[in-house]
Formats: C-alpha cells, sequence, structure tokens
C-alpha cells in the first residue's frame, strides 16, 4: 500500500489525463485543417479564411488544455504571432506571398513554442522551395509562359505538421510544456 502511494504521488490526476486528452484532440484537429489547408492550396491556390480563422480561433483551448500561463506563456504566443504577421504582410505587401498564406503562418504562430517557431519557419522554407523547383520543372515541361503559383500552404502546412511532431509531441510525452504530464 505504502509502495502504491509512493508511486502515484506527484502522478497526474484524472483532471490531467482529461486535458491531455483535450490536447492531442486538438493537435489532430490542427492536423487535419493543416490538410485541408494544403489541399484546398494545391487544388485552388487558395487557403479559405474559415479554415485560418478556425485555427486561430482554437489556439486558446489549446493554451488552456496545455497549462500555458496567461503571462508570460500566452504573451509570448502572441508576440510571436503579431510579429509574424507583420513581416508577413510586407512579404505579402511585395507580391512574394499569398494572403491565405499569411494568415495561415500567425494562426500557426498562435499554436507554434516561440523557440520552434523558427524551426517551422525554416522547414517551410526548404519545402517551399522544393517545391518551387518541382513546380518549375513542371511549368517548362509543359511549355507554359507566365507566373507559376507556387502552393506554398503545402509547404506551410507540411512544415507545422513536423514541427508538431517533431517539437510539441515529445515534449508533450516528457511533461516538458508546462501542464504536460504524459508518462
Amino acid at each position: 500500500m505504502a509502495q502504491t502511494q509512493a508511486y502515484h504521488r506527484g502522478k497526474p490526476g484524472v483532471g490531467h489525463l482529461r486535458s491531455e486528452l483535450v490536447t492531442y484532440g486538438l493537435l489532430g484537429a490542427l492536423a487535419i485543417g493543416l490538410l485541408a489547408a494544403a489541399f484546398t492550396d494545391l487544388r485552388r491556390r487558395q487557403i479559405d479564411n474559415w479554415l485560418n480563422a478556425a485555427i486561430a480561433v482554437a489556439a486558446p483551448a489549446f493554451w488552456w488544455a496545455s497549462g500555458l500561463a496567461l503571462w508570460p506563456d500566452v504573451a509570448l504566443q502572441f508576440g510571436v504571432a503579431a510579429a509574424a504577421f507583420v513581416i508577413l504582410a510586407v512579404l505579402f505587401a511585395l507580391k512574394m506571398m499569398g494572403g491565405g498564406d499569411v494568415k495561415l503562418l500567425t494562426a500557426l504562430a498562435l499554436w507554434i513554442q516561440p523557440p520552434h517557431f523558427l524551426f517551422l519557419v525554416i522547414v517551410m522554407s526548404m519545402i517551399g522551395g522544393l517545391l518551387t523547383i518541382v513546380f518549375g520543372a513542371w511549368h517548362v515541361a509543359r511549355r507554359q509562359t507566365g507566373r507559376i503559383a507556387i502552393p506554398y500552404g503545402v509547404a506551410i502546412a507540411s512544415a507545422a505538421l513536423l514541427t508538431v511532431y517533431a517539437k510539441s509531441l515529445p515534449a508533450l510525452q516528457a511533461g516538458a510544456l508546462p501542464g504536460a504530464h504524459l508518462g
């Protein structure tokens, strides 16, 4: 009996398990949203506003389930999202990026931990470069003229999924995220 009590001391309770299930459920919903964004961008070269809004609006539920504190955790998420929006809006104004891409990356900045957001951007750039080469080669092979429309939402979604998989899931499993207690 004493060993059982000692073993369970400091272990998460049922409330933590529910929170962890909600966290994983929200990450699953994010993954579905990212796949939808990639698919629609590939098919129509457009990422729908309602999808970007849903991703952004669901972030506070993820913060709550992950146990993020309003200060400094949530404030940092907002800060990174605001900085990302300003930088990406400039790229949009220079016609270097689509509006849906700007909104998707800004929404993702609300989900991805600030130290991992740079990882997402670097991976996105590498995947985007590869996409550009592939679509450019296809454009030349088909002897098309005019501007090439690169579905950068595919690169953003892929990088976000890789970032969540590589950075957030191991941290959740190890209990390294605030409020995360998976064992």
